[in-house]
């Protein structure tokens, strides 16, 4: 079993879920008192919050980098960031390690290909969802199409991100608002939905919606489960 390093507290709730996931995949494949290997580095979110409000994200890529290169030399066999939104800068933080950073983007794509679907809508970060970092890797490395929602409810699906799940402040208003926006992506064509921050799924989850959900966060630890483990990792078609 290889050593996982996550690049964590983007925010931590999220980031939890993170080791629970890959710990209890760990636990299905070997049984008994059986645990993963991790080495993790948590970040004080309000610093690189602050890089990204005042668009210093060269600044925000060399923190992380500097970071990941800290789990690589700690032994981390492969690293993830554990936030959609920081890959954004993921190939500054690729340029600092040796050893593979796992896209969260990939698994999103891997996992909407086995479902043979072709146009999915994106909910994320005003920047996930508005730039292209993220969309377009999953047009060019897998051929999907990404819908996103207008500009009013992109700035509500940004707020609540923010404002309250980073926050650990869990509300019915905004499951509501954002079960609507969802209905709005399936009129645009989308087949599916693709929570795209690690806060989202604390919000909604499958029996919120009957349209299909890709929960990121547990996509992209199951993609460094298979790493780990020496698993056929198919990230691009």
């Amino acid at each position: 079993m290889k050593t996982i390093g996550l690049l964590g507290g983007m925010s931590w709730e999220s980031t939890i879920l993170y080791y629970q996931l890959i710990n209890e995949g760990v636990r299905e494949r070997l049984g008994g008192l059986h645990s993963a290997k991790i080495i993790m580095h948590s970040v004080d979110f309000a610093e690189i919050e602050q890089y990204r409000v005042s668009g210093q994200w060269q600044a925000a890529g060399q923190q992380l980098a500097a970071a990941a290169a800290g789990l690589e030399q700690a032994g981390a066999d492969m690293v993830l960031i554990c936030t959609n939104l920081m890959h954004k800068v993921a190939p500054l933080i690729e340029a600092q390690i040796t050893v593979p950073l796992l896209h969260i983007a990939d698994a999103a794509g891997r996992s909407i290909r086995q479902k043979d679907l072709k146009k999915v809508g994106l909910l994320g970060a005003r920047y996930t969802m508005e730039e292209d970092f993220y969309r377009r890797r999953l047009y060019d490395n897998f051929g999907i199409e990404v819908v996103i929602p207008n500009v009013k409810e992109r700035e509500l699906v940004h707020r609540v991100i923010f404002e309250e799940l980073c926050r650990g402040k869990i509300t019915a208003d905004a499951r509501r608002d954002y079960l609507a926006i969802i209905d709005e992506l399936r009129a645009q064509g989308a087949e599916g939905v693709i929570l795209g921050c690690t806060e989202i799924p604390l919000l909604i989850g499958p029996a919120d919606t009957d349209l299909p959900l890709f929960n990121t966060t547990a996509l992209h630890a199951g993609l460094a489960l298979e790493a780990a483990f020496n698993e056929a990792v198919a990230v691009a078609v």
